[in-house]
């Protein structure tokens, strides 16, 4: 699967060659991407493979791929969304493969439709495959230099319409660079603060700058988008050989670590190379620590929104007093001396920060590297965004990452492929795309963020999905892969050409698994050790026996030898198929409801306070402004009642039968005098 260590010498030869070349080869692109963070790097190699010619510009080019915070991929919800980026040719996933030195699979206790798969990362290493595979791609220049403008044509005043992005201009440059389509992935450097104790310095991450204010005043001023303020944190990192991990519990990997990406068979981290997390828990010492420090912490005093679900020690101590916390001590690589303490996000001052530390049992002699901080930020409240990802009022600008206020690389990638897609496509005068909320877990995560909007870091879970039992991490590449290919445009042959060939397998497979049977008390004496009632009649199929809980395919293969040998490959991945087929059939006709209202399209010019149709004053001003593009994502918005949503609907249909109608009279001139004669005779019998 890897060739060696290839890898090693070809980043440094790239980076050399683009020091030589640090200037842009042209001054006009299909799409710029703006940002070298998860959603930027998943954007520029989106739009490149669509065929957009394509420029990266980074503050730092050593900077892309870097993992800013947690050294990790995956997780509950997050390892869905990192299967489907990489089912759609995304390349976060085989980064993930290559540089995963812990991997396991999260939630195993319940469904397969639920687990999560996740990886401990080698910063190191996935920083080197990132930026490998970028400045290698066909069709993507990468430039490093800071953004001082976005260059936007006004509308029209005679002719109201949308403004339309036209380009950027960099720091130190006069004449802009011009492009169809800009995607903006400002990560949380867009007026960003960075806080430690009570100072505060600019800055969307330690050592690096935020963005000009020239960006942040054309977002706000001139394009009129609403904005808000969000906040993020990380721990100190904790130097290894100061923690004694005899006092924590040991939490070894998955004995066959389990690969991100559908074109592995295997990952680079060999499974007896895997090097071990550990977990500890904090005292009540840390929580009077925290306590009796607060005045000195001016980030956790603010109004500003933080994550709920990855909240800092101070907000965990004051919303959960009296609680032991979760403290997971992670390797930050295979060679690196530091460990990441999860769970221990502060912005407490450097030396009250090692005094909670060494409060925890295992960490009684820890010595930090670097302390924990605190991040500010602005975003664009993501109701402004169409499912495209696009903004509404402005024709070529799209937003990805936690500007448009999520939290987690996960998320960030998913927005980022979907918005340098549509970013492509719209550049190269294609119409753009959209996935839906029944066939992905990224279009769970854009439908919630345009339709419903955010008030504090959005972060994926299983739980937000509908169709949990389709939408499964193993069946990404059957769900999206091959759409990639062949509507989207963003897959590459090879990818779609393997995808086709696991398609064809597994219907195969099934369709062998459904024609044999046997009676049960064959079925008995064959599987012995399986609790198979002799009292059922007729014959069990191999199908009705994958939903006994100690049934695989290799038994059945026993049984079967012929028939069945040839599709051990995909032996657990059919275990899970037919599992979960009883419960993907009932789903399936939920799915065709909720697709016929995600299609049926509302005009972007409707005048909600005009409708006829019985609609509250509140529900009109909801409707109004965030103008949702079908009524799927208008039947999801935070007060749209039921009533409302029938009355919409109406509407709709009516207007769509309308439509209808006077099309078909213009096609149809015989129809259409029929029908006058008919309305003349009516008129005259009324007489």
């Amino acid at each position: 699967m890897y060739s060696s260590h290839m890898l090693r010498k070809k980043v440094p030869r790239l980076l050399q060659v683009f020091k030589r070349t640090s200037h842009c080869d042209r001054q006009q692109y299909d799409v710029i991407v703006v940002g070298g963070g998860h959603a930027g790097t998943e954007a520029a190699a989106a739009a490149a493979r669509v065929g957009a010619r394509t420029l990266l510009v980074t503050q730092k080019i050593q900077t892309i791929g870097a993992l800013s915070c947690n050294p990790s991929l995956g997780g509950i919800g997050k390892g869905h969304l990192v299967k489907e980026v990489d089912a759609l040719d995304g390349v976060c996933g085989r980064a993930g493969d290559w540089a995963g030195i812990h991997f396991s699979i999260l939630n195993r206790r319940k469904g397969p439709a639920v687990w999560g798969p996740r990886a401990q990362l080698d910063r190191q290493l996935y920083r080197e495959f990132i930026q490998s595979d970028l400045l290698s791609t066909p069709r993507l220049t990468v430039w490093e230099g800071s953004v001082e403008e976005l260059m936007v044509e006004e509308p029209n005043p005679e002719k109201p319409g949308r403004h339309q992005v036209t380009g950027i201009r960099l720091a130190n440059m006069e004449t802009p660079i011009s492009a169809r389509s800009v995607v903006l992935t400002t990560g949380t450097f867009l007026s960003g603060s960075l806080f430690v104790g009570q100072t505060s310095s600019p800055g969307g991450r330690i050592g690096d700058a935020p963005s000009s204010a020239g960006l942040s005043h054309t977002i706000r001023e001139r394009l009129g988008l609403r904005t808000g303020r969000l906040r993020t944190g990380t721990p100190p990192r904790v130097v290894k050989n100061s923690v004694d991990v005899s006092l924590a519990k040991l939490h070894p990997a998955d004995l066959n670590p389990t690969p991100f990406s559908f074109i592995n068979t295997q990952t680079r981290c060999k499974p007896e190379e895997q090097l071990p997390c550990y977990l500890t828990f904090t005292t009540p010492a840390v929580e009077r620590v925290v306590r009796e420090n607060l005045h000195l912490n001016c980030h956790i005093q603010q109004d500003t929104k933080g994550p709920r679900y990855c909240p800092s020690i101070e907000s965990r101590v004051l919303r959960f007093p009296g609680r032991q916390h979760q403290v997971w001590l992670e390797p930050e690589g295979l060679t690196s001396d530091l460990l990441y303490p999860q769970g221990l996000s502060t912005t407490m001052p450097p030396d009250v920060q090692l005094r909670l530390l060494r409060e925890i049992p295992a960490l009684h002699k820890a010595e930090i590297h670097t302390p924990g901080y605190g991040v500010q930020y602005d975003f664009v409240c993501p109701t402004q965004l169409s499912p495209a990802l696009q903004v509404k009022s402005t024709q070529g600008l799209f937003l990805a990452g936690q500007i448009n206020g999520t939290t987690g690389y996960e998320e960030a990638a998913a927005q980022g492929l979907v918005a340098g897609l549509n970013a492509a496509r719209s550049a190269l005068a294609m119409p753009t795309v959209m996935l839906s909320r029944t066939e992905s877990y990224i279009g769970v995560l854009i439908d919630d963020l345009v339709s419903r909007g955010v008030t504090e870091p959005y972060r994926m879970f299983t739980s937000r999905a509908e169709f949990r039992a389709s939408l499964r991490p193993d069946n990404a590449d059957l769900r999206l892969t091959l759409k990639g290919f062949e509507e989207l445009g963003c897959v590459s042959s090879e990818r779609y050409k393997e995808a086709v060939r696991v398609r064809d397998t597994l219907q195969d497979a099934m369709a062998a698994l459904q024609s044999l049977s046997a009676l049960p008390h064959i079925w008995k004496q064959k599987l012995p050790n399986i609790e198979i009632s002799e009292n059922k009649s007729g014959e069990l199929t191999c199908m009705n026996l994958l939903l006994y809980n100690d049934v695989t395919i290799e038994m059945l293969a026993s049984v079967f030898p012929e028939s069945l040998s040839p599709y051990m490959e995909f032996s657990q991945r059919l275990k899970i198929e037919a599992v979960y087929r009883p419960h993907c059939d009932l789903q399936k006709r939920e799915m065709a409801r909720i697709q016929r209202e995600e299609t049926m399209l509302l005009p972007e010019d409707l005048d909600y306070f005009s409708l006829p149709v019985s609609l509250s004053q509140e529900v009109r001003e909801i409707l109004d402004r965030v103008r949702p593009t079908t009524l799927g994502a208008a039947t999801r918005l935070e007060g749209m009642t039921p009533a409302a949503t029938v009355n919409l609907l109406n509407y709709v249909r009516f207007s769509n039968r309308k439509v209808s109608k006077i099309h078909q009279k213009e096609t149809d001139p015989k129809k259409a005098g029929e029908e006058e004669d008919l309305h003349v005779r009516n008129a005259s019998l009324r007489q």
